[in-house]
């Protein structure tokens, strides 16, 4: 992933792994070596009750099966920023998929939505995605999601000011933004279920929330 971010181009890489961040600690260890020019922002897809979300600028991993409200204070407490994935991706753990005014809330307490997201091939999502951040006045960024090398860098969000930091960020999310709407082709991601068992072999796969006692 850094060598493929870097040889596009980027500038910041945000790694977010499922359940996880020892991927993105390592990655941002390796590039300071490999890629100088490159920027990778540790954090997680978090999966919580009600859908998945986004935490950058993390220092360790934030546990599955949260509530959304408490996902977020878990962002908040390693200073870190909180986005919503895919809000309205039906096959996938979409927050936009609950109630309407509860997941309005959730995205008045985040940082950007996530208004584009490369690996949304069927429906409207993106659009309504789209509306919704502009309706709300949160910013509304374009990603990749790649989860292969292929992937990184097909979609993308050009930022004013340093994003290297939690205020950078914050800053830059308030400014100007342009999106690079790319999106990644049905061939591509059919080695999305290969590099799952690749990550579960070397021990990265997701993981489990606990179960409630009863």
């Amino acid at each position: 992933m850094v060598r493929a971010a870097a040889t596009r181009g980027l500038t910041h890489l945000a790694i977010t792994d499922h359940d996880r961040v020892d991927g993105a600690l390592e990655a941002r260890d390796r590039a300071a070596g490999e890629a100088p020019g490159l920027t990778v922002i540790v954090g997680q897809e978090i999966r919580t009750q009600a859908g998945d979300l986004i935490g950058v600028f993390l220092h360790e991993a934030i546990p599955p099966g949260l509530s959304a409200a408490d996902a977020i204070a878990a962002v908040r407490a390693q200073g870190g920023l909180a986005g919503i994935a895919h809000p309205f991706d039906r096959f996938r753990g979409s927050l936009g998929r609950g109630e309407a005014s509860a997941f309005e809330d959730i995205c008045g307490s985040v940082d950007w939505i996530e208004a584009w997201n490369a690996r949304l091939m069927v429906g409207d999502g993106n659009a309504r995605a789209a509306e919704l951040a502009a309706r709300l006045g949160v910013a509304g960024v374009a990603v990749s999601d790649a989860h292969t090398t292929l992937e990184v860098g097909i979609a993308s969000t050009t930022v004013r000011g340093d994003p290297s930091t939690p205020d950078g960020l914050r800053a830059a999310l308030a400014g100007p933004l342009e999106l690079v709407t790319g999106r990644a082709s049905a061939y591509v991601r059919l080695f999305g279920p290969a590099a799952k068992l690749v990550q579960r072999a070397r021990g990265r796969g997701r993981v489990r929330p606990p179960v409630a006692a009863r």
